[in-house]
């Protein structure tokens, strides 16, 4: 196995982390701390499945039946974080407010999903991470 395909998305999340991170620390005008986890912008996920399937289509082309799989996994991952995702936060916000001041509810995380905006940044991020990573390994 070219080790491109096991680097590309370890390196995509963690290059993607620290920019939410700062995007969203930024946004707040505080260290952002509390929002680390799923939701922001970029979407690790969206990233990381766009970069393979951006070093997929550079090694192999995209005629190849893996740059379908991975493009297939990409939607999956997408729709999954627009739409069920959000859902997750909107019913998770509902029950914070049904719990009220109930001292034993423990509050439920809301930001869960993507918007599309969120998502578009990630597919950039991860066409660009794909780039770059392929570039790297082509001068080693």
């Amino acid at each position: 196995m070219d080790l491109i395909y096991l680097v590309t998305p370890v390196l995509t999340w963690l290059a993607v982390g620290p920019i939410k991170f700062l995007i969203n620390s930024a946004r707040q005008r505080r260290w952002a701390f509390d929002l680390i986890g799923n939701g922001g912008f970029p979407s690790n996920h969206s990233s990381v499945v766009t970069s393979m399937a951006t070093v997929i289509a550079i090694q192999e082309g995209m005629r190849e039946p893996a740059f379908g799989v991975a493009v297939t996994l990409a939607f999956i991952v997408m729709i999954d974080a627009n739409s069920l995702r959000q859902h997750v936060g909107r019913h998770a916000a509902g029950l914070n407010r049904l719990s009220g001041e109930d001292p034993t509810h423990i509050l439920l995380r809301e930001r869960m999903g993507h918007t599309l905006v969120e998502i578009c940044g990630g597919i950039a991020t991860g066409i660009g991470m794909g780039f770059a990573i392929t570039s790297l390994f082509a001068q080693l």
